[in-house]
């Protein structure tokens, strides 16, 4: 399992929570790819942004499925997120809108 570190991270996840940590708690939110793990992550975001990485939580976010009569599919895939705290005084500028 080896991916680039600049596959690692997929998108960042603006919205008003996260808009909201980044400003009062100094998180930061992406979408990364489902394989990676907290090390690596860490890695990348270091490498891309040129900042210090204190603590990476991770969630997978659950598949949303969907039904229409007897038939159930699935609308869109399990993707894994991970909100990214930074030292006090360093901000990634992508949050900064």
């Amino acid at each position: 399992m080896t991916l680039h570190l600049y596959d690692v991270i997929k998108r960042p996840i603006i919205t008003e929570v996260s808009t909201q940590d980044a400003a009062n708690l100094n998180q930061f939110t992406f979408e990364v790819d489902i394989r990676a793990n907290k090390i690596q992550i860490k890695e990348a975001i270091e490498l891309v942004f040129n900042v210090d990485v204190l603590k990476v939580a991770t969630l997978i976010m659950p598949a949303k499925r969907g039904q229409r009569g007897r038939k159930k599919y699935v609308r869109a895939a399990a993707w894994k997120k991970a909100i990214v705290t930074l030292p006090a005084g360093q901000k990634i500028p992508l949050f900064n809108l």
